[in-house]
């Protein structure tokens, strides 16, 4: 059994290939730079999301799963068209790829964003309607959607879409990335807007929930929630890398209204209603077949910063 995993040197897919291989899983890693990976690696050229359907079906030889990881995400100079080609066209070429080839399952891993927008509050399943409100959750959507539909077009139904809310761990980037670099400072916070609450995911949890679709023996549902349980408050993410930092958590208990009020005059409503948004993730479905998530969020936080810290302290 052979799985092709993209993104492999990715937060996420770095993860998922030593889950795999520590499973006893052969890996070949689809790359836009293999030669950077060793000799040792079994890796391919990636191809790009204009190549020939050739190109992508000679990736596919010997393939029995694939794990679709690679992503355009968190770039501020990519525009609605590079997201598109990255996540939804390069996307589809592979699922038709491996539809054709490859004789197990397809993984996509996709996110939250590609059905709800920064400023939603509410509970997010597998029947939460898709309402993407940036190029990033279109692009995602996309992706979700070409890949169902090369499978359904093959006859098969052995592709799944895993989705995923903001993923935590070493070399993570985005929202949490930058409440990770504000916590790292002594400046005081206003507890009015931190009330946002958010579930999270671990990259190594990512990696287990990768396992368990792959190897459990009843058929794919097409989409399926992750997410950590309890979720946890903007203000906790935030406390809990204070701790790792060694820093007291200087949280002000400041009310939200006048904060929202200023949010408004200054033209930063949207960014207010993200900071506040409750966004709460229900793997019920995952859960239902074997997978169990992590309960320790915040003590992994903690841990993440300390280990930033460290890292620091000794590259001085």
């Amino acid at each position: 059994m052979k799985v092709l995993v993209t993104g492999a040197t990715g937060l996420v897919g770095r993860q998922v290939v030593n889950r795999l291989r520590d499973a006893g899983l052969e890996v070949r890693i689809a790359s836009r730079h293999p030669e950077r990976l060793g000799r040792t690696s079994d890796a391919v050229l990636l191809p790009g999301f204009d190549a020939p359907a050739d190109a992508f079906l000679a990736v596919m030889q010997d393939v029995t799963h694939v794990v679709h990881c690679a992503a355009l995400n968190n770039d501020r100079d990519a525009s609605e068209h590079d997201y598109l080609a990255v996540n939804g066209a390069l996307t589809g070429q592979l699922a038709g790829a491996a539809a054709t080839l490859a004789s197990g399952r397809f993984l996509y891993l996709s996110s939250i964003r590609a059905v709800v927008g920064p400023g939603f509050s509410g509970t997010i399943d597998e029947e939460t309607l898709p309402a993407p409100q940036d190029a990033y959750g279109r692009s995602k959507r996309e992706g979700e959607i070409r890949t169902l539909d090369a499978y359904r077009s093959a006859g098969r139904s052995d592709a799944a879409v895993l989705r995923l809310p903001p993923v935590h761990g070493e070399g993570m980037k985005g929202n949490l990335a930058t409440l990770m670099r504000l916590a790292d400072t002594a400046l005081p916070l206003p507890t009015g807007a931190l009330t946002g609450i958010r579930s999270l995911i671990s990259s190594d949890a990512v990696a287990g929930a990768v396992l368990q679709l792959l190897t459990k023996p009843a058929a794919l549902q097409p989409i399926y929630v992750a997410g950590a349980r309890p979720p946890a408050t903007i203000s906790e993410i935030v406390a809990a890398f204070r701790r790792g930092f060694g820093r007291p958590p200087r949280l002000l208990a400041v009310p939200g209204a006048p904060l929202r009020a200023a949010a408004k005059v200054l033209g930063k409503g949207k960014a207010w209603d993200a900071l506040t948004a409750s966004q709460i993730c229900d793997p019920s479905l995952l859960v239902s077949e074997g997978w169990i998530p992590q309960a320790d969020t915040l003590d992994q936080l903690t841990e993440l910063a300390r280990r930033r810290k460290s890292a620091a302290a000794h590259a001085r």
